[in-house]
């Protein structure tokens, strides 16, 4: 079968869907036609002429990159001005350029996870939980004997999973009913008289993003024609997804330790250390990228702080607070993903050619 662009774009949303994303982002393909086949792609932290220019090298019709191309709206394509010509060499070229940015940052797997399992953080949850993620209840009428099968192709998709237990339902008896008429087939009962038949009713609760793979999963598994079911919007946002995460070390350390380790484990020339050499460590927050503008919104209760562009004035207030930071920078701390991102288009499309460009950081250190 041949690969298109539309098929990487929707494993990528499945992985990182839209709708966690910003509201201020602008995520998903930014050129190209969905329809375009693609035998090549580059995944990259950021759209720059040198990933242009790699992607062109390796004769890649598409690049998926963490920052968006068009993050700000463009006025122009005119090629006098620097971001205006990359952005008309890559249509030119035929390139399709997808993005995925806050979404998967906080997507399970994304940039916030793999920092965090790269420091050795254990029992990590969300740093701070986005109240726009709302959960959904599944709620549908099977046969008992059609139940456990049910259940898991719902829990396959992504409903009944809360905190790290999996397959969560709510499960009761009763009877409905049901007249089949003329051009049906009913798998219980008979045609053209009304039915009383034993059912369960099945409950689940599931991610307003995984609404679309559920609902096909229940239509796809339910054993009915016809199946009953009701999708109800709940208010209650969902715990497990937020901004950054936040876990503890498996022993205590001292920050100058942590600092190290960190650097090592992140492959950083230097990297910025805010608090006493000698503090004792184990609680520890991280959010890949920037996330200098969050240290008022970090919890009590957190000992040290890893991100990326900790400014003047952010870390008075962190040293204000008692909160050690360490700035590993905006590139290092995301750069880890771009790795991710190949292994995973390769394991979901094995033909499927993927070049990853690890791209410097910007600057010279010194």
């Amino acid at each position: 079968m041949k690969l298109k662009v539309k098929d990487l774009c929707s494993f990528m949303e499945s992985w990182a869907p839209a709708g966690y994303a910003a509201s201020w982002d602008r995520v998903g393909l930014h050129t190209g036609h969905p329809e375009s086949e693609v035998h090549t792609v580059l995944v990259s932290l950021s759209v720059t002429s040198e990933t242009v220019q790699e992607a062109k090298r390796h004769g890649a019709q598409m690049i998926i990159a963490h920052h968006p191309l068009l993050f700000r709206p463009l006025e122009s394509l005119r090629e006098d001005r620097p971001h205006s010509r990359l952005c008309a060499e890559i249509i030119r070229s035929n390139i399709a350029c997808f993005s995925a940015h806050t979404n998967l940052d906080a997507a399970e797997g994304g940039v916030n996870d793999i920092l965090a399992e790269k420091i050795g953080l254990q029992q990590t949850k969300p740093l701070l939980q986005d109240e726009s993620q709302k959960q959904l209840k599944l709620i549908t009428f099977v046969p008992e004997s059609s139940v456990d099968a049910l259940r898991g192709s719902l829990a396959e998709a992504g409903a009944g999973t809360i905190g790290r237990y999996t397959h969560c339902s709510f499960q009761h008896s009763g009877i409905g009913t049901f007249f089949a008429g003329d051009g049906t087939d009913p798998v219980l009962g008979e045609k053209n008289t009304l039915n009383r038949e034993p059912e369960l009713r099945l409950e689940m609760i599931l991610p307003y993003s995984k609404k679309t793979p559920v609902l096909k999963a229940l239509l796809k598994s339910h054993p009915y024609e016809e199946p009953a079911y009701d999708l109800i919007a709940l208010e209650n946002p969902d715990p497990y997804m937020g901004l950054g995460r936040q876990g503890s070390l498996e022993e205590p350390v001292a920050l100058s330790d942590f600092a190290k380790h960190v650097r090592k484990v992140l492959q950083l020339p230097r990297l910025i250390c805010y608090g006493e050499n000698d503090r004792t460590v184990q609680t520890v927050a991280v959010l890949g990228g920037s996330g200098g503008k969050l240290i008022a919104a970090i919890p009590a209760g957190i000992d040290v702080y890893v991100t990326g562009d900790i400014g003047y004035h952010d870390a008075e207030l962190a040293t204000a607070r008692g909160l050690a930071c360490v700035d590993a920078g905006h590139w290092g701390t995301e750069l880890p993903v771009v790795e991710t991102m190949k292994n995973k288009l390769k394991a979901a499309f094995p033909a499927l050619s993927v070049i990853s460009f690890l791209e410097k950081a910007p600057g010279t250190f010194m």
